[in-house]
């Protein structure tokens, strides 16, 4: 999917080719119609589930951006109406109300997902593994989207990137972790493979969605967790429940979030309307990165200097969480084969771009 030019106009009487033009893509549809109006289009309205709180802006407010584009591209006759998590479905249930159909489409992690089928990290982030730049290039370019679209189709959906939160922090604490001894029975909130890092070195990972993991913090549920980046942490209030501000995220150091379609949804769909939400999950995964870049910056002064202590990682934990990252990745490419493939196909992306990275970037 390969976008070799902007749209210019918001206008739905571009005509479809250019609309195509934009995706990477022509079919003898696009080529043949002249340029429509929406008054020539159905009228069509669908609901998008989300594992986002409302309050979250960026996260939560790049779906609505993503929505408002798509109405307005479409000239008011292609809506799609998003909802908070808990309001239709449970925050970490997404792809399972699109791939029933109860759903058109949703917004969401695929890394929360990976109890049915690891592989799903690879769509969002692996520890250690590609910050939002290279994931970008890895997913456009390396032949990621192809890849996570194998997945997808098993869950009888398709995935499209629609943002990324950039590199995360490495969580709140209630108690400082100095060593890896320190992390033994700890309660942390965390998910995807980083949690099954976590739970190798120790820790006793839950899984609970962004709306609920103040108050497990603050009661004393958790002993930890992590959520985004100090914009979004700071408007959970995680700070109030937790005092220790731990760095680097290494489990997230780029993650992409998805916007999930039903396949049944999607073929029923017009080719234009097709081309339009496609165009604009590109969109939005630029602009969302954008914005949690900006807004982390300010938002990390403000904790700091409200009392919250900020520390890093100490190079006994690091050096055993790398390590036993890779060896999670190597025992669940023994177990599966679809694993196996996109991790060999992965693994050489990251080997070569690191390596051009360490020339170019300026240290």
């Amino acid at each position: 999917m390969k976008r070799r030019q902007a749209l210019t106009t918001a206008a739905f009487g571009l005509g479809s080719a250019a609309l195509a033009a934009c995706s990477g893509r022509e079919d003898k549809q696009s080529q043949a119609s002249p340029a429509m109006t929406g008054g020539e289009q159905p009228r069509i309205r669908w609901r998008m589930a989300t594992s986002w709180p409302e309050s979250l802006d960026t996260i939560y407010g790049g779906v609505l951006n993503l929505a408002a584009r798509v109405r307005d591209m479409s000239g008011g006759r292609f809506e799609i109406t998003p909802y908070a998590a808990g309001e239709l479905v449970p925050g970490l249930q997404v792809l399972d109300a699109v791939q029933s159909g109860s759903v058109e489409c949703g917004h969401t992690a695929s890394y929360y997902y990976i109890g049915k089928n690891p592989a799903l990290a690879f769509g969002t982030t692996l520890p250690f593994g590609l910050n939002a730049q290279q994931q970008n290039a890895w997913l456009y370019e390396g032949g990621g989207n192809e890849a996570m679209d194998r997945l997808f189709k098993d869950f009888g959906v398709l995935g499209f990137p629609a943002g990324n939160t950039g590199s995360q922090m490495g969580g709140w604490f209630k108690q400082q972790v100095k060593t890896v001894a320190d992390l033994q029975g700890l309660k942390m909130r965390i998910p995807g493979l980083g949690g099954e890092v976590m739970a190798s070195l120790g820790v006793n990972v839950q899984a609970l969605p962004g709306s609920e993991i103040f108050l497990a913090l603050e009661r004393g549920a958790i002993d930890a967790a992590e959520w985004v980046g100090p914009y979004d942490d700071e408007k959970l209030g995680l700070w109030k429940a937790a005092k220790y501000y731990y760095h680097p995220g290494w489990w997230d150091p780029g993650s992409t979030v998805h916007v999930l379609v039903n396949q049944r949804a999607w073929e029923a769909l017009p080719t234009i309307y097709q081309d339009i939400l496609r165009t604009v999950a590109s969109e939005v995964n630029l602009k969302m990165l954008a914005r949690y870049d900006q807004r982390n910056s300010d938002a990390l002064k403000r904790l700091v200097a409200g009392g919250t202590s900020l520390v890093p990682y100490g190079q006994d934990i690091l050096e055993a969480a790398e390590k036993a990252s890779f060896e999670i990745y190597e025992d669940h490419g023994a177990k599966s084969q679809n694993f196996r493939q996109i991790y060999e196909s992965w693994s050489r992306f990251r080997e070569d771009i690191s390596r051009w990275d360490r020339i170019h970037r300026l240290a």
